[in-house]
């Protein structure tokens, strides 16, 4: 299993990235806020007005390390990044079984089936620590709900049938969610999702976790080789990491969700960190984003013990072990997909 990096976060505006030998800069006006070898990381994201020298980008892009620009509201704008070593021949297989109905339609299924689990997975552990009874209840009705949404995953004849299940699952999460949020309930709650734009405060801690989850997806499918546009669940569309998004959806929950709500009922984050813009938007401000990525490193540090692969793997490396699956699936030297099943 490969090392896990760390990811380098720029969200101090008007900031200035440059290189010094093999070091990271980073510089604020005439001050050197910070020295990173480049060794060290696989990432640098920044946030807003963030400047970068050709010279930095050359040795990003000659060490492997990823490269995203994001707004400042978090807000995905593009990425910059090396040669890509991707396997043609693997790259192909990949196009060939997601033109083929039966072989697509088995790979989504995984994908679908390991969404709803986790995620029912999640509501389990709502249910079990709820101080309500009514919550608990709900959350558990809930549950066998899903388990039975699960089991018909592995009958849906169809991408549109999985799609209707996942529809359903995933409303019916949502609905229920807001049992969850255990403090600040005027100001934290989920009354439906609402993406672009985010419309309350829970769903734009959910958008900007979704949005380092999905960078991390299409970085672990681009280093084994895999093409991160073409999906099996998620329709193709210019621009748009299909097979990201299919791989991010069995981690959302246990990942980002579980930890916006740790993040939520910890106090950690404090309504007074989010605003409404004039769109009727909802985002963070500076401080809140920075508390936000500093959970999601450690929570990305943090060891687990890999249902298939059998031994600790760091939850960061998730995406990348899944991605790895996958490709061992798509060259045939595995009979199916092992989806990762949150115990």
């Amino acid at each position: 299993m490969k090392q896990l990096l760390n990811t380098l976060y720029i969200t101090t505006q008007d900031s200035y990235l440059s290189r010094d030998g093999e070091t990271a800069l980073v510089r604020v006006g005439d001050e050197v806020r910070l020295r990173v070898p480049i060794h060290t990381l696989g990432s640098i994201v920044c946030f807003g007005r963030v400047m970068c020298t050709p010279g930095l980008m050359s040795l990003c892009a000659e060490k492997q390390v990823y490269l995203a620009f994001l707004s400042e509201h978090g807000r995905f704008i593009g990425r910059f990044q090396g040669p890509i070593s991707g396997n043609v021949l693997l790259r192909r297989q990949q196009y060939r079984m997601a033109a083929d109905g039966k072989q697509c339609v088995a790979i989504a299924a995984s994908f679908v089936a390991g969404k709803i689990a986790n995620a029912r997975t999640v509501l389990l552990r709502g249910s079990r620590e709820s101080q309500s009874e009514e919550s608990s209840d709900a959350l558990e009705k809930l549950c066998g709900r899903m388990a039975r949404l699960v089991e018909l995953t592995q009958t849906a004849a169809n991408l549109e049938a999985l799609r209707g299940i996942e529809g359903e699952a995933g409303r019916a999460y949502f609905a229920v969610l807001d049992h969850l949020v255990g403090v600040e309930k005027d100001s934290f709650f989920m009354r439906e999702r609402s993406r672009r734009p985010p419309l309350d405060n829970l769903n734009a801690l959910l958008s900007f976790l979704y949005t380092l989850l999905s960078g991390d997806c299409v970085g672990a499918l681009e280093s084994v080789g895999l093409d991160p546009a073409v999906g099996f669940l998620h329709q193709d569309r210019p621009g748009r990491p299909s097979l990201a998004l299919d791989l991010m959806e069995e981690l959302r929950a246990v990942l980002a969700d579980r930890l916006a709500l740790t993040l939520i009922n910890r106090r950690q984050i404090k309504p007074t960190g989010f605003h409404r813009r004039e769109s009727g938007a909802i985002s963070m401000d500076e401080g809140t984003r920075k508390e936000v990525l500093v959970a999601w490193q450690k929570r990305k540090q943090e060891e687990i013990q890999h249902p298939f692969l059998g031994e600790k793997v760091a939850v960061g490396l998730l995406p990348y072990a899944q991605a790895l699956l996958l490709a061992r699936h798509i060259r045939g030297d595995l009979d199916g997909y092992p989806v990762m099943i949150w115990k």
